[in-house]
């Protein structure tokens, strides 16, 4: 009997015609693999991820929150969508919709609270763990594979391994992992499991290798070769008086085309032509029983050089070639059937023929391969200390990895979480409401602790805000999380260096960085300072320096405890470095 296994689909290239075969598949209910090759941000599954991010970075972005609540996270029905956004008063968001109708709907009052759980995890969570927690904790892997079926489990799991890829390499920040994943756009070869009952529908240049019981050999009935194929540059081997060697040559409009340009053109189509019969050599010997060569084309009528008409033209006039009426649709067919012959006997000679019939083997074999050097590892500023007294040895971590890495943050972490965020939120929040905003903000965060801790919390935050020395650091023109990234020699060795500046004001002739420390008790004097945050600081200065040439980058610590900001002396960072660099 024959299965959905047994059967591949071969293509020349990835068209309308795949996505078409996978739906009308689906439709019946026939097992399909789907394509060999995916664009990550173009499958569904990772634009309604994408759509949530910017949701999230963006709540008045009415569009990609239309698109995830109809998207399978959130599932709601057309009807609901159309009440919230088509019947909402002139100048009124759909954020500001959703919330207004919450009250009178539980199902829409359950999406206003996640969606204010997911914003406030992704201010403070890296990509990977937010999205991880979203996909798993949450549900939305399993809702997103329920609606649109087992492909989409291959490309979440793309999608988290790209998660983390940028979150060790890339910038810091959902805001940058959705530009890279938009701009670079990634994309991602399946492996397509043998052992899986399915139909498999892939081209011919990732068929190399595979076989099938059934092949389908598909002609998209287009020419093997068009003008518009050829490269701007053409490669071209010259060997006349004006030149001789291998060179390149700009295509020409046809109207100043000459000898010569036609000539290197006429060798791009022979090329061509070639490389599409070794692809239908290819596609022909996929086959382990059955072959079925077919095609489809549009208004015109196929080329005359396509695989079918070649194909035909071998096989129709060949005793073993038999006119039929397709099952289907009573179309005439070709038949082509050859009967196995029995196996050949060998003869004498070449069974008594010697197996040993080559020289002795080179000594390259046996010789061991080189070693590979070692790719270089990102480089966190906050680590960097570390590798001071690094040897060739990577240093051994001895933390455990079982009570430390998954351990819950502990209440001096959580403390320093929430004093970031209300430093870095504040600032921009009108003064009188500065107060208000930042205990409301303490009571969400803030619910377990002790009511004296939020009472600290708060004023350690306003102190520091309300200290006229510090203006200049919190005014409207300083950024707050600043995510820089680049690269530094480090021993002998290019390290790529990649970090978040929490508070950066840039003037005509300086650059003023501050990184926040909640350390308790905090240190008095720049003696007392952790040599590891003075690297800390002396790393994001170095990348800094030469991005604002000619101005004075100077460097800080606020200590939100005393509140206490010491200023970090321009030769203790450059001997913090010389140390690390090795220079």
């Amino acid at each position: 009997r024959l299965r959905p296994g047994d059967v591949l689909v071969l293509v020349r290239k990835r068209d309308r015609f795949v996505h078409a075969l996978t739906r009308a598949l689906k439709r019946r209910d026939i097992p399909v693999a789907g394509a060999d090759r995916l664009s990550l941000p173009g499958h569904i599954a990772v634009k309604d991820l994408i759509a949530l991010g910017h949701l999230l970075i963006q709540p008045q972005d009415d569009l990609s929150l239309a698109a995830v609540l109809r998207s399978p996270i959130f599932d709601l029905p057309e009807e609901t969508l159309f009440t919230l956004a088509a019947q909402r008063p002139s100048g009124l968001s759909l954020i500001a919709s959703l919330r207004q109708h919450a009250g009178e709907s539980e199902r829409l009052a359950k999406i206003v609270a996640q969606v204010d759980i997911w914003t406030n995890e992704a201010a403070f969570k890296p990509v990977f763990e937010f999205y991880a927690g979203l996909l798993a904790r949450d549900g939305v892997r399993r809702k997103m594979i329920a609606r649109l079926g087992p492909e989409a489990g291959d490309i979440l799991d793309e999608f988290l391994s790209f998660c983390l890829a940028e979150e060790r390499t890339g910038l810091p920040g959902l805001e940058a992992f959705l530009s890279t994943l938009e701009n670079a756009g990634p994309e991602i070869k399946r492996e397509m499991d043998q052992t899986r009952d399915e139909v498999r529908v892939m081209t011919l240049h990732a068929a190399k290798g595979l076989e099938a019981p059934v092949v389908f050999l598909v002609d998209g009935g287009s020419a093997p070769f068009s003008d518009q194929h050829l490269p701007r540059l053409m490669p071209f081997d010259g060997s006349g008086a004006n030149w001789d060697g291998k060179g390149y040559l700009w295509r020409s409009a046809s109207d100043v085309a000459n000898g010569f340009s036609k000539a290197a053109a006429a060798r791009a189509r022979e090329l061509a032509d070639d490389e599409y019969r070794r692809l239908l050599y290819v596609g022909m010997t996929r086959a382990e029983d059955r072959l079925i060569v077919c095609g489809y084309h549009g208004k015109r009528a196929p080329n005359a050089g396509t695989w079918h008409s070649i194909v035909s033209r071998a096989l129709i006039g060949a005793p073993e070639s038999e006119q039929r009426a397709h099952p289907a649709g009573g179309e005439p067919v070709h038949r082509f059937h050859v009967t196995k012959l029995p196996p050949v006997a060998l003869a004498s000679g070449e069974q008594a023929r010697p197996t040993d019939a080559f020289g002795p083997l080179p000594a390259t074999l046996f010789r061991p391969l080189p070693p590979f050097e070692d790719l270089p590892r990102p480089l966190s500023p906050s680590g960097a200390a570390a590798l001071i007294d690094e040897g060739k040895e990577a240093v051994v971590d001895k933390a455990s990895p079982v009570l430390d890495a998954d351990a819950e943050p502990g209440f001096a972490v959580l403390r320093g979480l929430a004093l970031h965020k209300l430093l870095q939120m504040l600032p921009g929040i009108a003064e009188p409401e500065r107060q208000r905003a930042a205990e409301r903000y303490l009571l969400r965060t803030g619910a377990d602790w002790p009511p004296s801790e939020r009472e600290k919390a708060l004023a350690s935050v306003t102190s520091i805000l309300a200290d006229p020395g510090l203006g200049q650091l919190f005014a409207p023109s300083s950024r707050a999380e600043v995510a820089i990234m680049g690269s530094l020699e480090v021993k002998g060795k290019k390290r790529s260096i990649s970090g978040k500046i929490d508070r950066l004001a840039v003037t005509s002739d300086t650059v003023s960085i501050v990184d926040y420390k909640t350390n308790r008790p905090a240190p008095s004097t720049l003696a007392e300072v952790p040599p590891a945050y003075l690297l800390q600081l002396a790393l994001y200065r170095a990348l800094l320096q030469p991005l604002y040439p000619g101005r004075t980058v100077k460097a800080a610590l606020l200590f939100t405890e005393a509140p206490r900001l010491i200023e970090l002396p321009a030769g203790a960072m450059d001997d913090a470095l010389a140390r690390l660099t090795g220079a």
